[in-house]
């Protein structure tokens, strides 16, 4: 029997009632295995209301109250861990060691959310003028949304509502419709640590959803991870409804390599980052940029790792890279593969031929490794989101930063040396918003916060660390003056002597 994943609205599941579902399927085999309901404008509109009704008291908790269920909720996180990953790689296909580790990543932000006491305190200044006190105090903005991708499905929304929820406000989150049960689960384990209802609210579908929440005049803030057309479209029209927003877009991350690193912790890291949850992640290293004579060397050695890996269903242990998400993107990935010699590159490696035995219907791409791959290459300059590594060649290290500069993304980036002058160079001169030194996935621990720059960005405020708190908070100066007691009116006697 197939399994239907309804809307979670009020504290409760909420069946759908538009009659349109969308299909999930697993990728390990490509059989739907799930139907999704996709909301209407109502659906969405009574998801908001519900929020809106919570608000009012949820917004006014205290501290304590707020943090207290964010405890149990991490508490309960963490011991169905397994459980949300086995989720993950259901739908999504990622190995369950993967799906572990976005869980993980999900937790430093409920652990951030539970400390918020500490992000929330405020700041005081006294005597700025004779009896004259200003404090400056942050609260919660209202209802908020958010958007998410069907690569982590887990761990995205967690890098959104626990601080979201810690600062005062109520969610409604709209996950992919490729892989929802995640969220779902999430929903219930909230309520299970004593979340009030309308607080946290999950809403399905398509587009109709997406636009209902953009333009709803209750929504005060959107929050989105996803490609960058969508995320300046999210940014766009948000923005014109008067809605605070932050949308993480794409990426295309370079990795530069200078002929004094180490060759074998280069290719270590190229393959990692490239191939690791099948290429499907913003923070993927989809581009080697080799400096001198090295390439060839350094080419090689990715290989040998490369041929290495061993792909099948996420649920074999022995996995180390699973399926991607639809047929269609699996084709669109093998396309650039496929179409990279015409256009100048010379193919290393060619997955686009692997299948898996007795899993013939699933999803399945081998590892490809493109080299010498001119700039002007589709698959140098798309995002191609899955397994593809290209290795580009430049002759010193100041032709490696433009050619980074040059791109129209700024996600993250990478340089492998073991010179720190250069490194420091790098570092300042290098137009990325996260930079790793020897570390080719520079994803933030969550009190520091995540975003690009350039077309990986779309508004002022990264995602999670300080940058979220400011984000789900609005400022407030208070500036106050009272009387000295002693200046009290004739008749009130507050036990202060009089000045004659």
């Amino acid at each position: 029997m197939t399994k239907i994943v309804n809307h979670w609205i009020g504290g409760k599941t909420a069946e759908g009632a538009s009659g349109t579902y969308g299909p999930v399927t697993d990728p390990a085999t490509g059989e739907v295995t799930t139907k999704v309901a996709f909301a209407t404008v109502e659906e969405v509109d009574a998801a908001v209301a519900a929020a809106k009704d919570a608000f009012a008291t949820w917004g006014q908790s205290s501290l304590a109250q707020r943090t207290s269920v964010l405890f149990k909720f991490r508490a309960l996180l963490d011991g169905h861990r397994d459980e949300i990953a086995a989720l993950i790689t259901a739908e999504h296909g990622k190995v369950h060691s993967d799906a572990l580790g976005e869980v993980a990543r999900g937790l430093e932000i409920v652990d951030l959310a539970c400390g918020i006491t500490v992000q929330l305190k405020g700041e005081l200044s006294t005597q700025v003028a004779t009896g004259v006190d200003v404090a400056a105090i942050r609260q919660p903005l209202g209802v908020v949304a958010g958007i998410t991708p069907f690569n982590f499905p887990a761990m995205v929304p967690m890098w959104m509502f626990p601080l979201a929820i810690a600062c005062g406000n109520t969610f409604v989150l709209k996950p992919s419709e490729k892989d929802p049960s995640a969220a779902l689960k999430l929903a219930e384990l909230l309520a299970e640590a004593g979340l009030p209802d309308g607080v946290f609210n999950v809403v399905h579908g398509d587009k109709v959803a997406v636009d209902r929440l953009l333009e709803h005049p209750d929504v005060k803030a959107v929050s989105f991870v996803g490609s960058t057309p969508i995320a300046r479209y999210i940014h766009t029209t948000a923005s014109a409804h008067g809605k605070r927003v932050q949308a993480l877009g794409g990426a295309k991350n370079h990795m530069l390599v200078l002929p004094d690193a180490d060759l074998d912790a280069a290719a270590d890291a190229a393959v990692s980052a490239a191939y690791g949850s099948a290429g499907e992640r913003c923070m993927a290293i989809s581009a080697v940029v080799a400096v001198g004579s090295i390439g060839d060397e350094l080419v090689q050695k990715i290989r040998e790792r490369a041929e290495k890996i061993k792909i099948g269903p996420g649920t074999d242990p022995t996995s180390e890279m699973g399926p991607l998400i639809t047929k269609v993107h699996r084709d669109k990935v093998a396309a650039y593969v496929t179409g990279a010699a015409e256009e100048g590159a010379e193919v290393v490696l060619d997955g686009t031929g692997y299948t898996v035995e007795g899993h013939e219907g699933g999803h399945w791409i081998g590892i490809s490794l493109l080299d010498k791959v001119p700039t002007g290459a589709k698959a140098y300059q798309d995002e191609i989101f899955g397994p593809v590594l290209s290795v580009l060649r430049v002759d010193t290290y100041e032709d490696g930063v433009a050619l980074i500069n040059a791109s129209p993304y700024g996600n993250g980036t990478a340089i492998f040396t073991r010179d720190g002058g250069a490194a420091r160079r790098f570092q300042l001169e290098i137009e990325a918003g996260m930079v790793g030194v020897n570390v080719p996935i520079p994803v933030p621990v969550g009190y520091h916060s995540f975003g690009g720059w350039k077309d990986s960005l779309f508004g002022d405020h990264h995602i999670y660390g300080n940058d979220g708190t400011h984000f789900y908070t609005r400022g407030k100066v208070v500036t106050t003056r009272w009387p000295d007691p002693s200046e009290a009116p004739a008749g009130v006697d507050l036990g202060f002597p009089r000045n004659h």
